[in-house]
């Protein structure tokens, strides 16, 4: 049996045989009775849902020699010449291969004729929103005037590609994906019709694949048959489909329940032998657990689940997930899903996905993606070690302070002065980052500034261009000052600065501004606050010290040496 055959021998012939679509069918019905037709239709909707069909039946209905009627009688010549696609005034336009003003006004210049074989001229326009402007202008003039010999049905998949203009002019109908329950019921009259025996749950995993389209689901029943003979079974359905069975997933479940990595990567190494891949597996896997959380959280879910067909054996599992668990494991698996997309080994990737699944904790946090703005735990784990390292240097300061006098007989000890000196001997310091702030104030209105701020926004997008993770953080910065070789960004932030300073992201930031801004920057960052109080002068230093050489023929003595060492010239400042 041929690919097509099924679908082409229970293809519709009447709008009672259409699936899914009763609210359409009947509207239309109406309207024939009435003798309310228009002179445009838009049918709109997923694909293999029956808008061409739909289309051809209201041709027949209109011009049936019975008629107009109802249902078109598909015995009359009219009928039966359109079924077979003779009448020469009913024209089926594929627009994905006809889409330019040419033919477009070719349909202008016959529209004027009146009809030489049916009673009405009908003009079947396919994926319509392929026409391009200038098609789609020469269009929208025939539909303001129509004849009223004439009949426009235009059917397309993505109805928001379409001029306003054109979508006002018709009457607009959208079909909708055909329900389980309809498709398994018209896949079980079609297998009784052919002779063929088929279990309930085959059926229903065939419906389910074909995403709510009946001509996916009859063209893949077809298959089915041709390979399975007259007995379809669900195991041969899985075997043809790649699909994998509710029991692997149980067994892959319970190796997560039970935290057993090793079985679970035997059940992972299984599905691979089998001839799955890892991107379907993952797929199937996300769905499983979707219908473990309706079924844990919605009483009688049965009906909504997509891929088990044995609610009550699934009850048992499902209580060895809390709910907080289940919500986990659905983030875990949709993270990685999005990263097998542009990785080059998929099934690391999930092995990794299962293996996390079977070692993080019960109360685990949903992993949130780098850009919602929270912190990453390396970054944290960064963060907490320079404030350790921090700590430790204070101390070893004070120490070092404390016991100077003895390290240095025979000279007075330095000792901290009880408050910092004068703003203008030592400079403003950013707290956070230990950059003086007083050089870039002059320069808060400098023509280098003006030049980066008219280009910043060209700065940002080939940023992101480039590097997505990046903009997410530097988005939070602005340009406060520029000098000839450095730019001043301030950040209310302390994470977006910390993680802009990163070397790599700071190489990239400075390669796009010299790009841009036309000479080499030196990318500056501190804190918006420590900025604001550098301007009003009254920024605290606690982090800088002043020590007073007991020697200024020596300034190079073991304790300034020390302090140099422990926290750079730029905040140390000897005192003679």
């Amino acid at each position: 049996m041929a690919h097509i055959a099924l679908y082409r021998t229970w293809r519709p012939q009447a709008f009672r045989d259409i699936v899914g679509q009763k609210h359409i069918t009947q509207t239309l019905q109406n309207s024939l009775r009435e003798g309310r037709l228009t002179h445009a239709y838009l049918f709109n909707g997923p694909r293999g849902t029956g808008k061409t069909t739909a289309a051809k039946i209201l041709a027949k209905a209109v011009n049936c020699e019975r008629g107009p009627s109802e249902e078109p009688c598909n015995e009359c010549s009219a009928c039966r010449r359109i079924t077979e696609g003779a009448v020469m005034d009913v024209v089926e336009i594929d627009a994905a291969s006809n889409r330019g003003v040419e033919e477009i006004r070719d349909i202008r210049e016959k529209v004027k004729y009146a009809p030489t074989e049916v009673r009405q001229k009908v003009y079947i326009i396919d994926e319509v929103h392929m026409l391009t402007t200038e098609a789609f202008n020469a269009l929208l003039k025939t539909l303001e005037e129509p004849p009223a010999h004439v009949m426009f049905i235009l059917a397309t998949t993505e109805p928001h590609r379409l001029p306003a203009t054109i979508i006002s002019r018709c009457q607009r109908f959208d079909f909708r994906r055909v329900p389980l329950d309809e498709q398994v019921s018209r896949l079980t009259y079609i297998c009784g019709k052919e002779n063929v025996t088929a279990e309930p749950e085959a059926l229903q995993y065939v419906a389910r694949l074909s995403d709510g389209g009946m001509r996916d689901a009859l063209s893949l029943l077809d298959q089915i048959i041709a390979y399975t003979g007259n007995h379809v079974t669900l195991e041969e359905v899985l075997g043809i489909t790649g699909g994998i069975g509710l029991e692997q997933f149980g067994r892959l479940a319970e190796a997560v329940v039970n935290r057993d990595a090793g079985a679970a990567l035997a059940c992972i190494e299984l599905m691979m032998q089998a001839g799955k891949s890892a991107e379907k597996s993952m797929e199937n896997l996300l769905y499983y657990f979707r219908d473990a959380l309706m079924l844990k959280l919605v009483p009688n879910a049965e009906e909504w689940t997509d891929r088990i067909t044995d609610a009550g054996a699934f009850r048992n599992m499902i209580g060895s997930f809390s709910t907080e668990r289940l919500f986990h494991i659905m983030d875990v698996l949709n993270h990685y899903q999005a990263e097998m997309k542009y990785s080059a080994q998929p099934q690391t990737i999930f092995e990794v996905a299962i293996l996390k699944l079977c070692t993080s904790p019960e109360s685990a946090a949903p992993q949130q993606a780098q850009s919602s703005g929270a912190p990453d735990k390396n970054e944290s784990a960064e963060i907490a070690s320079l404030n350790r390292k921090i700590s430790q240097l204070e101390q070893k300061l004070d120490q070092l302070l404390k016991n100077g006098a003895a390290a240095l007989p025979g000279k007075e000890a330095p000792a901290r002065s009880a408050s910092p000196g004068p703003r203008a001997s030592s400079g403003a310091v950013s707290i956070k980052t230990g950059i003086k702030l007083d050089p870039y104030v002059p320069h808060a209105n400098s023509p280098d500034l003006k030049q980066a701020l008219g280009k910043w926004g060209q700065v940002l997008q080939q940023v992101k261009e480039r590097r997505i993770t990046v903009h997410a953080w530097l988005v939070d910065g602005e340009p406060v000052a520029a000098t000839d070789d450095a730019l001043l960004l301030v950040f209310k932030s302390a994470m977006h600065r910390e993680t802009t300073e990163k070397p790599a992201h700071k190489e990239l930031i400075e390669q796009v501004m010299q790009e841009l801004l036309g000479k080499p920057y030196r990318l500056v960052t501190a804190m918006a606050k420590d900025w604001k109080d550098a301007q009003a002068g009254s920024v605290e230093q606690p982090e800088v010290m002043r020590m007073e050489s007991p020697d200024p023929a020596q300034p190079g003595d073991d304790i300034v040496e020390e302090a140099i060492k422990l926290f750079g010239e730029d905040l140390v400042v000897v005192k003679e």
